[in-house]
């Protein structure tokens, strides 16, 4: 089983405003509500590309509610732990620029973090957990790491997709999958990158300290995937971006959906890259057929360091 956890979910209330003035009244043109936090959208992704999985995380009141009935409805199994504040609401005001204003995250307390480590204690081997997205700072660091362990010591593959403080404390934990973007994993090591040198340079630091694949997405650069045997760049296929949101993590899934049915990297960057590229050039996420259309386009080539300039 595939279980993914988002710790701070979230209904996202998207409006489209043609001209949008602030302290005025504005009437939008259209407006959507879905449910948001990467690990939802992995486990949404990964339902369209035909793999059971199941939504794990904290959700409360009636916005928790609508996530969980949103999810049922679109197959996906939820089990989240119960909290006692409504689940934040997350406003995207798209104009001709974009604003969000984002609803803080739920308290959590001990019992409720107790919750979730019993959950990830009854997992089996083989079975995958994802954690993905942002992860309060309240909580304690070593609390992640020690799901990680848990993970390892019961043959879990642990797949990380979060930034920040928690990133750092995490990624010397045994990770199977991490995919920081550019300004992510420059972050982590307190450097800009701005060449695949760059990039191929520090994804390696986190091979070597034992994360067995690291995707890094570059925007229009692509991809590069990162093992301890292999080095691979993806281009993207062209096409006109819609929307970018959930792009990261849809590239995630296509990973894990190809990964968890024939164990090739080279095959599970690929199907990743595609997902990721279906889901920019749509509205909402991507459906499997948008994916196998894009496949046969993403370019996968090894990645050789005489071939990049700075």
């Amino acid at each position: 089983m595939i279980y993914t956890c988002t710790i701070t979910p979230s209904i996202d209330y998207t409006v489209y405003v043609p001209e949008f003035e602030s302290g005025k009244l504005n009437r939008s043109e259209e407006v959507y509500y879905y449910p948001g936090g990467k690990g939802i959208n992995v486990s949404r992704v990964l339902k369209r590309l035909g793999i059971s999985n199941k939504a794990l995380g904290y959700a409360g009141g009636f916005t928790g509610n609508y996530i969980e009935e949103f999810l049922k409805n679109e197959g996906v199994a939820a089990e989240f732990i119960q909290t006692a504040q409504i689940t934040r609401i997350n406003v995207k005001i798209k104009s001709d620029k974009e604003t969000e204003l984002n609803g803080p995250g739920p308290e959590l307390d001990a019992a409720q973090l107790a919750a979730l480590t019993q959950k990830v204690q009854a997992m089996n081997e083989n079975d995958w957990f994802v954690l993905a997205g942002s992860l309060p700072g309240s909580i304690p660091a070593d609390y992640f790491v020690e799901l990680a362990s848990i993970c390892q010591a019961n043959g879990v593959r642990f797949v990380l997709d979060t930034s920040g403080p928690a990133l750092e404390s995490l990624v010397a934990a045994p990770v199977f999958l991490i995919k920081p973007n550019q300004q992510e994993l420059g972050e982590l090591f307190g450097v800009e990158i701005t060449s695949l040198r760059d990039a191929y340079f520090y994804a390696s630091k986190l091979v070597a300290r034992g994360t067995e694949h690291v995707v890094v997405s570059m925007g229009g650069d692509g991809a590069l995937l990162v093992t301890k045997d292999t080095a691979l760049m993806a281009k993207a296929p062209q096409g006109t971006v819609v929307n970018t949101v959930g792009s990261g993590d849809s590239l995630v899934s296509g990973f894990i959906a190809s990964y968890a049915t024939g164990q090739d990297p080279a095959l599970a960057f690929r199907y990743g890259v595609a997902s990721g590229s279906a889901t920019a050039f749509r509205s909402d996420l991507c459906r499997k057929e948008d994916v196998e259309k894009l496949l046969a386009e993403v370019e996968i080539y090894p990645y050789e360091e005489k071939d990049v300039t700075k």
